[in-house]
C-alpha cells in the first residue's frame, strides 16, 4: 500500500500543513502549536461526497500558491479535497480520480500549478489528471493515461515557472518534460534514474532554464547523485555526488537561490554560490567555532602548620559554601548598602522624631540635642523667664513708639464682643 507524506510552508511562512500517514491532515503555526486539523469521513460511506473528510490514508498535499488559507490534499479513497483553513469540518470541494475504464485510483501526488488555477494529480495507474478550478470538477481538462508505467507512483509534479512546462517523476525510474500546450505526449524523457523511495521529487530552476531531481543508490553504485537537465535539450548539465546514500528530496529556493538536498542517511545538505547567493546558508557559513581556551592551573602545595604565630599562619581552603557565606559577612563582597539615618542634626530628621515640631526645631540649627518625646508646651516655657527678661523677637521692635505693652482686656459689664457669635 502506498503511503507518503508532506510537510510544507505555507506562502506566507507562518503555518505549516503536515501530511501523514493519517486520514486527517494538520495545520500547524511556526511555534509547532495546531491551528485546526481536518475532519475524518465516514469510512462505511460508499458515495465520497457525502461525506465531510478524508475516509483513508492521505498521501500529498499543498499549499495554494496565493491564498494562505486554502490547501489541498489527496487521499488512498481515490479523491482529492479543497480545504479552507478557517472551516476544516468540512471540504471546499471534492475532486473523484478515475481511471480509464470509469473505476477508482488513487492519486499519489498533488500540486497547483504556479497561478493558482490548475489542479494537478499522478495517480497510480500511470496517469496524470488536471482541473481547471474555474470550472466545475467533474471532468478533467487535461489527461495523459499513459504518462507513466501502470502501478508505479508518480512522486512528483511541478509545474515551470512560466506555466507552460509540467515535470513528472516516478517511480518507473524516469522523468519526463511535458508541454501543456501539446498534452499527448512527453517532449522529453530521462531514463535510468533508480527512485526506491516514493516521495523522490524534481523541480525547475527559478529562471526555468534546468530541471532538478535526485538519484537514490543503486546496486554498485557509490554516492547518491543530483541531476541537472536542460529544460531546452534536455541534456544532463551537471551531477553531483551527494552522499553515500540516497537523495530523496530537493528544494531549489527562487529568493535565496540555494539548493537543499535530503538525503536517506538522514543527512541535510546545502548549495549555494557566494556570490548569486542571498541569506540564508550565508549568514551562518561566515561564523567560524570558536575554539575553547583552557586555563592552566599550578595547584599549590598546602603546609599546614598548627604552632605558628597567627601573622604567618595560612587559613585552611574552604568549601564554596562556607566561602559564600563569609563573603556575605563582608560590607565591601557583599556591597552591603548604606545602613539608615537613626539621629542626626543639620537638616537630618531622626528616625525617631516624626512631628513638625521637632523638625522645625531641627532645622533651626540649635546645637543642643532634642528629645522628640518631651511636651512642646514645657519646651517653650523654659525659656519663658528669659524671654521676659531678655526680649528678642518683638519687645526690640515696639521699644521706641511703646515702651509699655497695651493687651486688650474683655468687657466686664457684658457689653457686646467683637466676636460673631454663633447662632
Amino acid at each position: 500500500m502506498y503511503v507518503s507524506g508532506t510537510l510544507q510552508y505555507s506562502t506566507t511562512g507562518d503555518m505549516i500543513l503536515v501530511v501523514s500517514g493519517a486520514a486527517q491532515a494538520k495545520v500547524l503555526d511556526r511555534d509547532g502549536f495546531e491551528k485546526c486539523e481536518t475532519v475524518k469521513g465516514d469510512q462505511y460511506l460508499i458515495d465520497m461526497s457525502r461525506t465531510k473528510g478524508h475516509t483513508a490514508s492521505l498521501n500529498s498535499g499543498s499549499w495554494h500558491p496565493f491564498s494562505k488559507e486554502q490547501y489541498l490534499t489527496c487521499s488512498q479513497d481515490s479523491t482529492c479535497r479543497i480545504w479552507v483553513l478557517n472551516s476544516p469540518r468540512c471540504h471546499k470541494s471534492l475532486i473523484r480520480c478515475r481511471a480509464q475504464n470509469g473505476v477508482k485510483t488513487v492519486p499519489t501526488t498533488c500540486t497547483y500549478s504556479r497561478d493558482g488555477t490548475v489542479i494537478a494529480c499522478g495517480c497510480i495507474d500511470g496517469s496524470i489528471q488536471m482541473w481547471d478550478q474555474r470550472k466545475n470538477f467533474v471532468t478533467p481538462s487535461l489527461v495523459s493515461r499513459g504518462a507513466h508505467t501502470q502501478h508505479t507512483e508518480i512522486s512528483s509534479l511541478s509545474f515551470s515557472y512560466t506555466k507552460q512546462m509540467l515535470a513528472s517523476r516516478a517511480c518507473d525510474d524516469t522523468l519526463k518534460l511535458w508541454d501543456l500546450r501539446m498534452f499527448k505526449s512527453p517532449i522529453f524523457v530521462a531514463k535510468d534514474l533508480f527512485s526506491r523511495y516514493n516521495t523522490t521529487d524534481c523541480m525547475f530552476s527559478p529562471d526555468d532554464t534546468m530541471v532538478v531531481t535526485g538519484q537514490s543508490l543503486n546496486k554498485g553504485a557509490q554516492n547518491g547523485k543530483m541531476l541537472f537537465y536542460n529544460s531546452t535539450t534536455f541534456d544532463v548539465v551537471n551531477q553531483i555526488s551527494v552522499t553515500n546514500s540516497h537523495v530523496i528530496k530537493t528544494l531549489w529556493h527562487p529568493k535565496l537561490n540555494q539548493v537543499f538536498v535530503g538525503c536517506g542517511n538522514g543527512i541535510v545538505k546545502v548549495y549555494y554560490d557566494p556570490k548569486k547567493s542571498m541569506r540564508g546558508a550565508k549568514l551562518c557559513v561566515v561564523k567560524t567555532h570558536t575554539k575553547q581556551k583552557h586555563i592552566e592551573i599550578m595547584s599549590t602545595q598546602q603546609i599546614i602548620t598548627p604552632h605558628a604565630l597567627p601573622l604567618f599562619r595560612q587559613d585552611r581552603p574552604k568549601s564554596v559554601r562556607k566561602q559564600m557565606e563569609k563573603d556575605r559577612l563582608d560590607p565591601v563582597k557583599s556591597r552591603r548598602p548604606d545602613l539608615p539615618i537613626t539621629s542626626g542634626q543639620g537638616g537630618r530628621v531622626a528616625s525617631s522624631g516624626g512631628t513638625l515640631s521637632s523638625y522645625v526645631i531641627r532645622n533651626l540649627g540649635l546645637s543642643k540635642r532634642i528629645e522628640d518625646d518631651q511636651d512642646p508646651r514645657e519646651a517653650i516655657l523654659k525659656y519663658a523667664k528669659i524671654a521676659e527678661e531678655k526680649p528678642y523677637w518683638i519687645a526690640p521692635a515696639y521699644k521706641r513708639t511703646q515702651p509699655r505693652t497695651i493687651f486688650q482686656t474683655d468687657d466686664q459689664d457684658g457689653g457686646l464682643s467683637n466676636k460673631r457669635q454663633k447662632q
